[in-house]
């Protein structure tokens, strides 16, 4: 048999014929694979698709032939199994921080890692969710140049805006350059923060990384990071990453709201049994209103006994809230059918 100038190409389009085309419940038969190869102008027999295959299990691809039923080959085992794509796919398309053009990309290429059968069903995920997602294209470089950035030891400097009722750029500090050394990335509340020592304030904060523009990582290298610092104990402290006052507080919990209370500050924190049906917890907080907002989510369940400052916090923000909606006049609810 002639041979044509793809002739060497051979096991690799088999490998991408496998790889592209086939799984568990849709192998290709010789005839088939043959006639796949045909696309590429390699011409193949039968014997020698046989001895392929086995090159292809040698070499670490795990390449099934199945007799029987639905005979044929396929490739088996692949990095990703179907189940962990379509986690992966759900995180990328219900990650707000990036953007719905990136999210597609993302997604495409976790479709390349399965075969094209398997690919439809990935597809199909893609539209699951639509919540609103990030409008800086950018932040997927900036988290990127973050973490080179972490590991070479160095400073970052960057402009940090907000957006206005216009969707417009607002630029802090007049447009001046934040200079922070950066300590690690944490994922709250479905956006990533940058937690550093900001040089100008001589103290550690965090900045919403989809916020900055201009990210460039410095020379200098770093300064005012402890080598011991805990990002994971500073992301615990903070609420929704609202700033605010600092200190040990004390809940006295309800006994249904253990579960509650180990979800948000964890396993290690220590439950005093308070009565028969209470319990206390004293954990390191920055008591902000998202703070306080949380402990109003969970009604008389939980009460801030400690530290007097805090519970004065919390009498403040409600007699706020009910100053402002006294203005409005009650509107009894529709009666009921």
């Amino acid at each position: 048999m002639p041979r044509s100038t793809n002739q060497k190409l051979k096991l690799l389009c088999l490998s991408r014929i496998l790889w592209e085309r086939t799984d568990e419940d849709h192998p290709m038969t010789v005839a088939q694979l043959i006639s796949a190869l045909e696309e590429w102008d390699i011409k193949a027999e039968r014997k020698s698709i046989y001895d392929d295959m086995e090159a292809l299990r040698v070499f670490g691809l795990d390449v099934q032939n199945r007799k029987g039923k639905d005979p044929g080959w396929f490739l088996g085992e692949r990095p990703f199994q179907l189940a962990e794509l379509k986690l992966l796919v759900d995180a990328v398309q219900s990650s707000r921080f990036i953007t719905q053009r990136k999210s597609s990309d993302l997604i495409g290429k976790l479709e390349s890692l399965a075969s094209g059968w398997q690919a439809r069903q990935l597809q199909r995920q893609v539209y699951v969710d639509r919540r609103a997602k990030s409008m800086n294209e950018s932040v997927y470089y900036s988290i990127d140049k973050l973490h080179a950035a972490i590991a070479g030891r160095r400073s970052v400097s960057f402009k940090y805006f907000e957006y206005n009722v216009k969707k417009e750029r607002v630029f802090r500090r007049e447009g001046k350059r934040y200079d922070v050394s950066p300590a690690g990335l944490i994922w709250d509340s479905e956006s990533y923060y940058l937690v550093g020592y900001d040089h100008r304030h001589k103290e550690m904060r965090h900045y919403r990384v989809d916020r900055m523009a201009e990210l460039a990582m410095t020379c200098l290298p770093l300064e005012g990071v402890e080598e011991d610092f805990d990002i994971a104990a500073y992301a615990k402290k903070y609420f929704g990453m609202f700033s605010g006052r600092e200190g040990q507080v004390t809940l006295r919990c309800k006994n249904t709201l253990v579960g509650v209370v180990l979800d948000r500050f964890g396993q290690e924190v220590i439950l005093v049994p308070d009565g028969e049906s209470h319990f206390t917890v004293t954990i390191p907080a920055v008591v902000s209103p998202q703070f306080l907002g949380w402990v109003f989510g969970l009604g008389d369940g939980v009460e801030i006994k400690g530290p007097e400052w805090a519970a004065n916090m919390m009498k403040v923000q409600l007699e706020a809230l009910a100053r402002q909606y006294q203005k409005q006049k009650p509107v009894m609810p529709p009666p009921e059918e």
